[in-house]
């Protein structure tokens, strides 16, 4: 009987760790501190997408209480949970790639770039990254790509709390630029409200022109009850709909490298 391979105990991550076994691991072989980086905003046809790059300080990874999934959470806890990533983070960097950007470039691309950018504006320079769902290359730091990476390395969903807050305080400033739309409460998702809002007033500045939704409703003028592929609206006390008690200009935003004009 073959004897099993053999893996030094202290690199191991163990389950009963939590979120924070990976960068425990990470820390122990001398690879700190350790960056997660994740994104918000890659599946709506409104809005920019928002890349955020995070590292925790390793000697208050013990006191996290928040930090988990940012889709698991709700508004109010999210928001909790970012003035906890705040407090605990050893640095942080956000980027935010406007609509036309993506139209520009193309979604993927551009989703790449911005992990390279928001891990470029780190500092200090992490020793290890971990990113949620695909490997990046060019990132001259030692990585491992983590299939949904926020829900089990807490940098990673320290990354997606930032990305997603800062991408929804902007979708709430831009539903009162566009009323028209309800950017508030679908955050430029393609709800059923937001195609029938997209086919009575046509695209905004804010819409990305070159997803096939936005085009074709803006040429067709579709019928918004019979499409494939659109969600029910949100009810208001669900991830996608809750309003952030505190707005944050876009203008303001840019204490950090955003793009977003």
């Amino acid at each position: 009987m073959a004897e099993p391979e053999w893996r030094h105990p202290g690199y191991t991550p163990r389950r009963a760790a939590g979120l924070t076994g990976y960068e425990r691991v990470l820390i122990r072989a001398g690879l700190s501190p350790v960056a997660g980086i994740d994104e918000a905003g890659r599946g709506a046809c409104a809005g920019p997408l928002v890349v955020a790059a995070v590292m925790l300080n390793p000697a208050k990874l013990s006191r996290l209480t928040g930090i988990a999934d940012s889709k698991q959470l709700t508004p109010a806890a999210r928001e909790e949970a970012y003035e906890e990533v705040m407090r605990t983070a050893l640095g942080w960097h956000r980027v935010i790639i406007p609509a036309n950007q993506i139209d520009s470039c193309g979604l993927h691309v551009c989703n790449i770039e911005g992990m390279r950018r928001a891990l470029a504006g780190l500092s200090p320079r992490p020793g290890y990254v971990l990113t949620d769902g695909f490997p990046v290359r060019g990132l001259a730091v030692p990585a491992l790509a983590m299939w949904k990476g926020d829900e089990v390395a807490a940098c990673v969903a320290a990354a997606s709390i930032v990305a997603k807050v800062t991408r929804d305080r902007i979708m709430t400033e831009l539903s009162e630029r566009y009323p028209d739309y309800g950017f508030a409460r679908h955050k430029g998702y393609s709800t059923r409200s937001h195609m029938r809002a997209l086919t009575e007033h046509g695209p905004c500045p804010e819409h990305r022109a070159s997803f096939a939704n936005v085009m074709g409703l803006a040429q067709r003028g579709a019928d918004t009850d019979t499409q494939d592929g659109w969600v029910d609206d949100i009810p208001e006390d669900d991830d996608l709909a809750g309003l952030v008690p505190e707005q944050m200009r876009s203008g303001e935003l840019l204490d950090e490298e955003l793009s977003y004009g």
